[in-house]
This record gives structure tokens, C-alpha cells and sequence, in this order.
């Protein structure tokens, strides 16, 4: 399934698929080590339009809300339907 950053519940994993913006946008995210083909773990959001936590290479990084709105992640399968789910 593929979803914005923003769309993604904490906890669940995927794949940078795409990132929609122009270069500028795209140098940005590439020097926090976000680039397409990279697998990322949402931690956190706060709501109303606040920074997203992610965690990527086993660092965290905060996105804010506008960024993160033009990260397009494609959802890993089993975790999309069970966001709750124990490891």
C-alpha cells in the first residue's frame, strides 16, 4: 500500500518509493539520509500538523509536517492491517 509519511501509523515500517518535490527538496532529504529505496520506521507524530519521527540506517530524524506530506513509502504488507501488532 502506498501512503505519505504523514498517512503512516507509528510503528509500522516501508520502502521511500518517491519523493514529490522539486531538487531542492530532494538534496534536503537526501543529506538527512532519505532517498528513494531506503526502508524507514515511523516512531512518531504529533498531531495537528507537528514534526514526524522516523527512524532510518538506525538513527531518528524529525521531518516536518509539509516535508513529510511529499514522501511517498510503500507500506510492508503484514503490518498495514495490524498496526497493533506485537514483535
Amino acid at each position: 500500500m502506498e501512503v505519505s509519511l504523514v498517512e503512516m501509523k507509528p510503528g509500522q515500517t516501508g520502502v521511500i518509493y518517491k519523493m514529490r518535490g522539486g531538487s531542492n527538496l530532494t538534496l534536503k532529504l537526501n543529506q538527512l539520509g532519505l532517498r528513494e529505496g531506503k526502508r524507514i520506521k515511523k516512531i512518531s507524530s504529533i498531531f495537528n500538523r507537528g514534526p514526524v519521527t522516523i527512524n532510518v540506517d538506525n538513527y531518528q530524524v524529525a521531518v516536518g509536517y509539509g516535508k513529510a506530506t511529499r514522501i511517498m513509502v510503500e507500506v510492508d504488507e503484514l503490518e498495514k492491517d495490524s498496526p497493533g501488532r506485537q514483535s
